[in-house]
């Protein structure tokens, strides 16, 4: 009886032994099976994430039509999948890449700019009038300089000369053809304002003060529209946002913008403000003193189609972007004119201790009182002094090219080449 108990005991030990290293291999077999799906679907979700950016290095070297989403082959697979979708957000490309491998899905954002050459860039390009530049006062032009057939030469305005010790701190280049935005861009602008036409309604906000409103570029874009003034006070606006009013959009230093885009005849930024944002504008835009427009800023002032003016009178003579003292603006400046004679008025002031880091691009009269690190291209130059008006003539301006960041992306001109200005979010 003893014997046959002892055996009894075994056999039931030994079946237990055997049912824990069953389950011993199966929850290894389990686990090999889960960790190796489990790298099979990150290799997947990084393999359509670096999808992804090839889409957005594809938008960068090929040329993409508006609207269009372009695919891109990427391999033979029918399960993966590829396109990416050009528009443009400001005066900026916005580019977005859709990847797709079977049920993973990803989407980035990035707007584009024009890549400088670190080495030989432009700092001034002056269109030939068949008058010299004169420079006066403290001035200096510091870089490659693109200048009429008449060259450059010292001035004096009542009484105060030119103070440097050479006129042109670098290379000085004849002007041949005045260089040209591209002709994409300069189309947006004439139909900028027609860009919310057929928007949803359940896509418009209200500027009422103390609103908060954050879209994201991977959403539809929101939109704060009235027929009358808006008046952005308290209000903090971030990404994938429209402004646009039918008569004026006052932006004061109370309210918090960033990267959205305002759309309106005349655009008035208060002192003080600090935000990112790009303006359009068929009348002006005034930036007040002490001000800060962080990169990318674009303010544009188009006065080149008809159909946008949107003022007679009095408004043909204060057509202008104004830069008030001391301010900082990291982007562009741009003003585009009709054929309409502004001799004697400047279409861009910039003025004491204002800086612009970045460039300035005026197809009239350009009154450069501040700082441009970067370039300025510019039919003409204004100096108001004195009572007096000086053609061509700068007076204690200063452009310093060399002193423009390595990093900074901007204008496209005519065959540009492309970078990533910045990634959306």
């Amino acid at each position: 009886m003893g014997t046959s108990k002892i055996k009894a005991g075994a056999l039931q030990f030994t079946l237990f032994v055997t049912v824990i290293i069953a389950l011993l291999l199966m929850s290894s077999i389990l686990l090999i099976h889960t960790h190796k799906q489990f790298k099979l679907q990150s290799n997947i979700i990084i393999e359509t994430a670096k999808n992804a950016n090839r889409g957005i290095i594809y938008a960068l070297h090929n040329n993409l039509n508006l609207g269009e989403f372009a695919p891109v082959d990427i391999a033979n697979e029918d399960y993966k999948f590829l396109k990416v979708h050009r528009e443009f957000w400001g005066i900026f490309d916005k580019i977005t890449s859709y990847s797709q491998i079977k049920n993973k899905k990803y989407k980035k954002v990035a707007l584009l700019g024009a890549w400088q050459p670190e080495t030989n860039k432009t700092a001034l390009y002056l269109k030939d009038n068949y008058m010299p530049l004169v420079l006066v006062g403290n001035t200096t032009i510091q870089g490659i300089a693109y200048l009429p057939s008449k060259g450059v030469k010292a001035g004096a305005i009542s009484g105060e000369s030119y103070h440097g010790t050479q006129l042109i701190y670098g290379e000085s280049r004849k002007a041949l053809e005045f260089p040209k935005i591209n002709s994409k861009i300069s189309k947006m602008l004439g139909s900028l304002q027609y860009k919310i036409d057929g928007i949803d309604t359940s896509q418009f906000l209200e500027a009422n003060s103390g609103n908060i409103y954050k879209n994201s570029f991977l959403n539809p874009v929101q939109v704060l529209y009235s027929n009358d003034v808006i008046n952005l006070k308290k209000v903090k606006l971030i990404g994938n946002i429209i402004v646009q009013s039918k008569k004026k959009i006052v932006v004061e230093a109370s309210s918090i913008l960033k990267d959205v885009v305002l759309i309106a005849p005349k655009i008035e930024i208060k002192q003080n403000f600090k935000g990112s944002l790009q303006a359009f504008a068929s009348v002006s835009i005034s930036v007040g003193k002490s001000s800060q427009l962080n990169f990318p800023t674009a303010l544009v002032v188009n006065d080149l189609n008809k159909d946008i003016q949107g003022s007679k009178g009095k408004d043909f003579f204060s057509k202008n972007i104004t830069i008030g003292n001391n301010a900082i603006i990291k982007g562009v400046l741009i003003y585009l004119g009709g054929n309409k004679n502004k001799k004697f008025k400047p279409q861009i002031v910039l003025n004491e201790n204002a800086k612009l880091i970045g460039e300035l691009y005026c197809n009239k009269n350009t009154e450069l009182r501040g700082t441009v690190y970067g370039s300025v291209y510019s039919y003409n130059f204004i100096a108001n002094k004195f009572g007096s008006i000086y053609q061509n003539h700068i007076f204690n301006g200063n452009i310093k090219t060399n002193n423009l960041p390595k990093q900074y992306l901007g204008l496209l001109f005519t065959n540009s080449k492309k970078e990533v200005l910045k990634w959306l979010y």
